[in-house]
């Protein structure tokens, strides 16, 4: 079992923290390739006020791209209810390349808080 440290902009580190949030989605790159069920999550909030959240790895989906992975679950699953598909979709997009999606594919990772 490994332990990996994540960042979470503070909108999804607390949709996490409230319970609506059970998918995170990252790029397949070299941080998350060894990623294995059971493993631990820390995340991180990226704010003034810093706080932590400790997860467990329960299941991991691979897709080659974020719209793809996005359409196949529920908003309730990767956000929550106040906001849409295509608003997560426009803020992966800013983080990840449409050349890096391509290049590594992309995970949906389900967690639990522990």
């Amino acid at each position: 079992m490994k332990t990996y440290n994540m960042k979470l902009l503070p909108q999804y580190f607390n949709y996490i923290k409230n319970g609506t949030k059970r998918l995170e989605l990252r790029l397949n790159d070299e941080k998350r390739k060894d990623l294995k069920i059971n493993d631990l999550i820390i995340f991180e909030k990226l704010s003034d006020d810093i706080e932590y959240l400790n997860t467990k790895v329960k299941k991991i989906y691979k897709y080659n791209n974020f719209k793809d992975l996005v359409n196949d679950f529920d908003i309730e699953f990767i956000a929550d209810k106040s906001i849409t598909k295509d608003e997560i979709l426009h803020t992966l997009n800013e983080i990840y390349t449409t050349e890096q999606q391509d290049k590594y594919g992309v995970l949906a990772i389900e967690i639990e808080l522990i």
